[in-house]
């Protein structure tokens, strides 16, 4: 039988506590780097939930073609007026997996409150954030290493072709079909029997429908090739508000570049990568939401779509930054560019007032 006195039994519970909590906290700043399939993403949102009663919500809008939910994170402060949005949506091709890492760090840094600039924004906006938009095509991108680099849904194909899935950003009502775009249902570029012929296409559609006067910019989230684009991709359309996609485009680019001095090229699709038409980033655009960008993330090529885990980090901190600047700017000319309006506006009829007297 073994004894111990009170100093050893004491010594012994406060090395066991500090062990626990050593691996809680390693599993806390592990986790974000870290690759991960779609039921720990799921546990993670229900943990974020959890963790954030305050500000954080969960909506499922939508269903696969495999009939698994399409569910969001909405993230705000509570509030019995009508708020400005900013959507985020990530995992829209199957084989980008730091899209849907940097949507859950994404995630992180706005609920952690500690950064000023994104608690204000939060009593005026919410962010609506979908981590993984293709679920079905996700999860199938795990099963095995032959299937890695699964890009499109898992609907199958029509009129007696075998293969499956369809390009869910050439699926969009916006050019649909026009260029960029294979009718081959066995093509990577396949863009569906008709626009919207696909469930979580039109999921995305039916909820910015709604909420489309509201929303203040769209960010879709995909890799590689450290690319920011603007609408449209198709070559002979311009967006109305160019000059300002560009300009917001080149700052959010400046802010990524500062934080790890990766250069991120901004344009239009056709401009800096190639033509394409049926996105999500254009069906925004065209229905009427200001700002809406792709971003590519890291990196150029070298590992592509299989980026190391050990980038995962870096690669969200500086998509982080971009972010922050698209929708800081975009707050602030919902918020303040009308109060500065009016001020200037006044300034100029005192001064013109002071000139007749």
């Amino acid at each position: 039988m073994y004894s111990f006195d009170v100093h050893t039994v004491y010594s012994m519970c406060v090395s066991m506590y500090s062990a626990v909590w050593s691996r809680e906290e390693t599993t806390e700043r592990n986790y974000y780097t870290r690759y991960h399939n779609m039921s720990e993403i799921t546990a993670w949102m229900e943990q974020m939930k959890r963790e954030n009663p305050d500000v954080v919500s969960s909506m499922v809008y939508g269903q696969t073609y495999e009939r698994r939910d399409i569910t969001l994170l909405k993230i705000g402060l509570s509030s019995t007026g009508r708020k400005k949005a900013i959507w985020m949506d990530c995992g829209i091709h199957a084989r980008e997996w730091i899209a849907p890492a940097f949507c859950q760090y994404f995630v992180r840094e706005v609920t952690s409150k500690t950064d000023t600039k994104v608690n204000e924004m939060m009593k005026n906006l919410d962010f609506y954030i979908t981590p993984v938009l293709n679920v079905d095509g996700y999860i199938y991108s795990w099963h095995n290493e032959s299937t890695r680099l699964w890009r499109k849904s898992r609907s199958p194909g029509t009129g007696g072709c075998t293969c499956y899935g369809t390009d869910l950003n050439r699926n969009f009502y916006a050019n649909w079909g026009m260029v960029g775009v294979s009718t081959d249902c066995c093509s990577q570029t396949y863009c569906g029997t008709k626009a919207l012929s696909e469930s979580e296409a039109r999921a995305v559609t039916d909820m910015l429908g709604k909420m489309r006067e509201d929303v203040l910019a769209f960010l879709t989230i995909h890799s590689y090739s450290q690319l920011i684009l603007v609408p449209y991709g198709h070559p002979n359309i311009s967006a109305p508000n160019y000059d300002e996609l560009m300009e917001v485009g080149l700052g959010a680019a400046k802010a990524i570049k500062a934080v790890h001095g990766m250069d991120y090229t901004v344009g239009t699709s056709p401009d800096i990568l190639y033509a394409n038409s049926g996105s999500s980033r254009d069906f925004a655009r065209l229905i009427g939401i200001p700002l809406s960008f792709t971003f590519e993330l890291r990196d150029k090529g070298e590992h592509g779509f299989e980026l190391p885990e050990d980038q995962i980090q870096p690669t969200c901190e500086e998509a982080y930054a971009g972010a922050h600047h698209i929708i800081t700017y975009a707050h602030d000319k919902a918020f303040y560019s009308y109060a500065a309006t009016v001020t200037a506006t006044l300034s100029t009829i005192i001064c013109l007032y002071k000139k007749v007297k």
